[in-house]
């Protein structure tokens, strides 16, 4: 039978059209270091990270909740699994990342936090991963960084069962009880003492950092300068942000980090800028100031360290703060300006 021209045409152009390679699809990462709440965080401003989310794995119950995971007998572990786009971000990065977060020497839990459901471990989900997991270890090993043996477990991923949704973001939802939760338990002073200098890894598209003290000076009025470096506090209803109405963001003055949003600032009355929550509560520490014969929560910049004010338990609904703070230690920055200006992430926040 011969074979039709319109065939033939179709065979011709099909043979020409070039073949389209399908697009990478997003990969997973499931980490384990501890609470849960402290291994989401810091993935979840990660510059190529589409998602991090609270979970269980390991263990053999099905949809297992927090409550029988916590008693250890499910042989689960809080978990975090990461879905990220390979293109932006390495899983080698993810590990570095990762061995930043926890004390992978221990073998009994994490910090304050003991028993099984509260280990670490890396759960792979290829074979790439797995190799790449174990000589990641290894030249932790190597390194020196630890006395004691990391016993850290690299294992098969397997089902993985998200959290109940007060856990996921908890560090936004409830950044009070983040913070101090954090601080409390030892992880972050454990962190600092064994990085050192190797802490911020740089995984957001901005790193913040503190300049040097000469360039502050030129950068930063002598009002800005006080408050910020030296702890003072500006006068009431005669600074630039008390009323400020205006839909953005404020940063660091000195560093540029991000702080609070408009979206969260209210009225209280007091003639400074007031706020129930930080933008970002991985940017907020907290310290005890027993100046002026009373106990009071100061809160300072993560990266810039600068003095920014305090918190009280206060505010309106619904956290009940009332983060207080000086604007002479803030810049804000308009949302029109946001993308311009490196914060386009937080755009959505004003749609």
């Amino acid at each position: 039978m011969p074979f039709k021209l319109t065939g033939l045409i179709s065979l011709l152009l099909f043979s020409l059209t070039p073949s389209k390679s399908p697009a990478q699809p997003y990969a997973k990462a499931t980490f384990a270091g501890g609470c849960f709440w402290c291994i989401e965080a810091p993935f979840d401003k990660v510059e190529g990270v589409i998602s991090a989310i609270s979970g269980y794995t390991g263990g053999e119950r099905k949809n297992p909740s927090y409550k029988q995971v916590s008693s250890g007998r499910t042989k689960h572990i809080e978990s975090v699994e990461i879905t990220f786009d390979p293109k932006k971000i390495s899983y080698q990065q993810l590990l570095d990342i990762y061995w930043r977060q926890f004390d992978p020497t221990d073998s009994g839990g994490s910090f304050y936090d003991r028993g099984h459901q509260y280990t670490s471990a890396i759960f792979y989900h290829s074979e790439e991963q797995r190799q790449l997991a174990a000589a990641s270890k290894q030249a932790l090993i190597e390194s020196g960084r630890f006395d004691k043996e990391i016993v850290t477990p690299i294992r098969p991923a397997v089902t993985f069962y998200t959290a109940e949704d007060y856990h996921q973001d908890y560090h936004k939802k409830n950044s009070r009880h983040y913070n101090s939760y954090r601080q409390g338990s030892g992880r972050d002073r454990f962190i600092a003492a064994t990085w050192e200098k190797d802490l911020p890894i740089p995984t957001t598209s901005k790193p913040y950092k503190k300049p040097p003290t000469d360039e502050l000076r030129t950068k930063l009025t002598d009002l800005q300068y006080q408050v910020t470096q030296e702890d003072a506090t500006e006068r009431p209803f005669r600074n630039a942000y008390w009323d400020n109405k205006v839909a953005g963001i404020y940063v660091d003055i000195a560093s540029g980090e991000p702080l609070f949003s408009s979206t969260h600032k209210f009225k209280s009355g007091t003639g400074w800028p007031s706020f129930t929550q930080p933008l970002e509560a991985e940017h907020i520490v907290e310290h005890s100031d027993n100046a002026l014969f009373m106990t009071r929560i100061e809160i300072r910049s993560k990266f810039g360290d600068s003095h920014l004010g305090h918190v009280f338990e206060d505010g309106p609904a619904p956290t009940g703060l009332r983060y207080c703070i000086n604007s002479a230690s803030l810049r804000f920055v308009p949302t029109e300006q946001l993308a311009d200006e490196g914060y386009g992430d937080y755009l959505p926040l004003f749609e």
